[in-house]
């Protein structure tokens, strides 16, 4: 019987990897995220203590965003869920980067910063009716990267980090922009997860 649920558990996994990069969506924390649930924000456990690599060779510790509510966000050149949230994300950046916030976008391309640097530059996101370029900092990942998130089961993956390096969301698919929006202005005015 173990083998079986183990079986159907892995075709299951495989199947939703197979079909697309992210069409459908996982949210583990979307009960306390909507409107009017609960004040209080999850703690879904600390940030992995990860070094990410800049398009420019930099090295990024994501531990020196600390002080800033971050979004980690893994996606792909290739992928057409992950172009389609990027205005969101970049909306985001606009309205929250000047109170503490960033995106981190992580390109999961194997091709790396030779297909992803010519991507970000291009002005291809529609704006309020304007085509704008990637406004946030864009590493490149790998899976090793990955894997200290947990593994990466679909694209986009993204991780809500409060300001003191806690994951507070994560979503495998597109985000709800309206529910990472009111997590974001909660965790940008301040609220508790209510937890020592």
């Amino acid at each position: 019987m173990k083998n079986r649920l183990l079986v159907l558990l892995l075709t299951a996994t495989l199947i939703g990897i197979a079909f697309g990069c992210g069409t459908t969506s996982y949210d583990d924390s979307s009960s306390s995220a909507t409107a009017g649930a609960s004040s209080a924000i999850p703690n879904l456990g600390p940030a992995p203590a990860v070094t990410f690599q800049a398009m420019d060779g930099n090295t990024l510790p994501l531990d020196s965003l600390r002080g800033k509510v971050v979004l980690v966000n893994f996606w792909a050149t290739w992928c057409e869920p992950c172009r389609a949230e990027i205005p969101e994300l970049i909306e985001f950046q606009n309205k929250y980067a000047s109170r503490g916030f960033t995106v981190l976008g992580v390109a999961m391309d194997q091709e790396g910063k030779s297909v992803v640097a010519p991507f970000v530059a291009k002005p291809q996101f529609k704006v309020n009716g304007q085509n704008v370029a990637m406004n946030y900092p864009i590493m490149i990942g790998n899976d090793a990267l990955a894997s200290q998130f947990g593994g990466i089961l679909g694209l986009p993956t993204s991780y809500l980090i409060s300001r003191d390096g806690k994951v507070v969301k994560k979503t495998i698919g597109i985000i709800d922009g309206q529910s990472v929006d009111q997590m974001i202005r909660k965790l940008l005015s301040g609220a508790s997860d209510g937890r020592s």
